[in-house]
């Protein structure tokens, strides 16, 4: 259920051509088409894209749907999964006027000579819940403890970046740190085989599950080391025509979705059976404790300390985006731009 970093980065890279190409075929299509209800209510059709399999982040957005908070906005939402070359792409190219993607892999689509069309548009999760996982003893309670031990890295030179910062924050040499590819699926599992020695995780999913599994691990915030990575994963994102020609529709669509999230929150476990049943792919099926779990585990992580769902720290936003120039992991420096709070409900 994790999301696949190299995967994303390299659909990124390669998107702004798909556009064009896209573009060209006349694949984009941010003209809303409308349909009727059996009350003979007009709705908008609005497709949505995920960015991974149906888990936990995207809980509100099912609730919502399942509550018919959309249908009361005005609104037909379809929720599709991601094409082999990323959500991003997909939106960007028109096909959706939503998805999901993640402030570190948005980065690429945003720097000079791959510039998509995309905005995000709300923070699904408040904070950077992502770190690194081990076996409970192995001396990974920190990230200097990774010296001599194997980590399994996508090979995102992102990731590596963040890797060495904490590390050699930590009084550690990260020249000492085993790289083997990361081909993990269960990190629990792989964990107690012991297939590697870490892992990056999110722990509302990998972290929580490793509890489910009764693996007892070690397990450390990136942004607990380094407050520059507190940045936003997930975002969701919509495609910048869309948000020109149709600002109103936007904002209903985001202010549904915001009560899709707070009921979440405040519900969290009936929330999950809805995501477990709006889930089309199948892949929940056998995992609804792992969901129950994660989902009350993430219902307090959605908005946290915000004033709101889904506002975005200007400051915070920058702050990692500026590391990255300073660092040469963009070409250009993207501050100030990829983000909005204006169609948030105010």
């Amino acid at each position: 259920m994790r999301m696949n970093i190299v995967k994303k980065m390299t659909a990124a890279v390669l998107s702004a051509s798909m556009v064009l190409g896209l573009a060209a075929c006349g694949s984009t299509d941010n003209k809303m088409e409308t349909d009727s209800t059996e009350a003979g209510k007009e709705l908008t059709k609005i497709t949505f894209c995920l960015d991974w399999t149906p888990n936990t982040n995207h809980t509100g957005i099912y609730a919502a749907k399942a509550l018919g908070y959309y249908e009361e906005a005005g609104l037909d939402v379809e929720i599709v999964q991601p094409p082999e070359n990323g959500a991003a792409t997909m939106c960007a190219s028109g096909q959706a006027q939503f998805a999901i993607e993640a402030q570190d892999t948005m980065a690429a689509a945003l720097d000079e000579g791959s510039e998509l069309g995309i905005t995000a548009v709300a923070g699904l999760i408040q904070h950077n819940t992502s770190g690194i996982i081990s076996r409970a003893g192995d001396g990974i309670d920190s990230p200097k403890g990774l010296e001599g031990k194997t980590y399994s890295t996508w090979e995102s030179p992102t990731e590596l970046a963040m890797l060495e910062n904490v590390v050699t924050t930590d009084g550690g040499d990260f020249s000492k740190v085993t790289l083997i590819p990361n081909d993990v699926t269960d990190e629990p599992a792989a964990l107690a085989a012991h297939q590697t020695d870490a892992i990056w995780i999110f722990y509302g999913w990998g972290g929580i599950n490793a509890e489910v599994e009764g693996v007892d691990c070690d397990y450390w915030n990136f942004k607990d080391i380094n407050p520059v990575f507190d940045y936003y994963t997930p975002v969701m994102i919509a495609n910048n025509d869309f948000l020109s020609e149709s600002p109103e529709v936007a904002k209903a669509f985001l202010s549904a979705t915001k009560k899709g999230y707070e009921y979440a929150v405040e519900e969290p476990e009936k929330a999950a059976d809805m995501l477990i049943a709006g889930d089309d792919t199948g892949s929940l099926q056998g995992s609804e404790e792992l969901v129950y779990a994660s989902q009350k585990w993430l219902s307090e992580q959605y908005i946290a300390d915000a004033e709101g769902w889904g506002v975005i720290d200007p400051e915070r936003w920058d702050g990692f985006y500026s590391w990255l120039y300073e660092n040469k992991l963009t070409t250009k420096d993207l501050t100030g731009i990829g983000y909005s709070n204006d169609y948030l409900p105010q």
